[in-house]
């Protein structure tokens, strides 16, 4: 399982988290941060979630493995 953490002070908008794991992330409408919709989803979400992390430009996506 993993769990996720997001820095909003650093995201620079991007969006490519959106782009990789919509059913986790979103942007706000406003401001176009990262929104974090759910911070333990579910294991089918796992690889797409690895990618957003690795796409994001300024690292503000942490994942933690949980047992």
């Amino acid at each position: 399982m993993i769990h996720i953490e997001t820095d909003t002070d650093l995201c620079i908008a991007s969006g490519v988290c959106a782009l990789a794991a919509p059913a986790v992330f979103d942007q706000d409408e406003d401001t176009g941060l990262v929104v974090l919709l759910d911070a333990d989803p579910a294991e089918e979400q796992a690889g797409a979630v690895r990618e957003a992390a690795t796409m994001c430009p300024n690292a503000v996506i942490r994942l933690t493995e949980r047992a």
